[in-house]
């Protein structure tokens, strides 16, 4: 978690959201549907991207969203999850949202877009 100097996103601090962006944008293209999930909701989480990565809700915050709209975002992205799963639909790229919502929300402590963790699941 970040000291209370810093700058937070969800329980993240800022650099950390920053540097998660940096290395997921950052990788060879054409990116995986689990990667544009994981930037679209690191776009939105810092105010680089107006509507959110499943809802397409626009931030409340000053800079980005709040931490209750993270929240309501990263259950979001579990609901349309299980959608997709049941639908036999392509669930990467709301898996990829999920799994970065769930990890600045502080539902996991493992960063999702390192190679090490392995994605997430609600």
């Amino acid at each position: 978690m970040a000291s209370d100097d810093t700058t937070v996103v969800g329980v993240r601090s800022a650099e950390e959201v920053f540097a998660a962006l940096e290395d997921v944008g950052g990788r060879r293209r054409p990116w995986s549907g689990y990667e544009h999930g994981l930037l679209g909701a690191y776009r939105w989480a810092v105010g680089a991207q107006v509507g959110a990565p499943v809802t397409g809700a626009a931030a409340v915050g000053a800079l980005g969203p709040c931490r209750a709209q993270l929240l309501a975002e990263c259950q979001a992205a579990a609901v349309r999850l299980r959608e997709d799963a049941a639908r036999g639909s392509d669930a990467e790229r709301s898996l990829g949202a999920y799994s970065a919502l769930a990890w600045l929300c502080g539902h996991h402590d493992d960063r999702p877009d390192r190679p090490e963790a392995g994605p997430g699941r609600p």
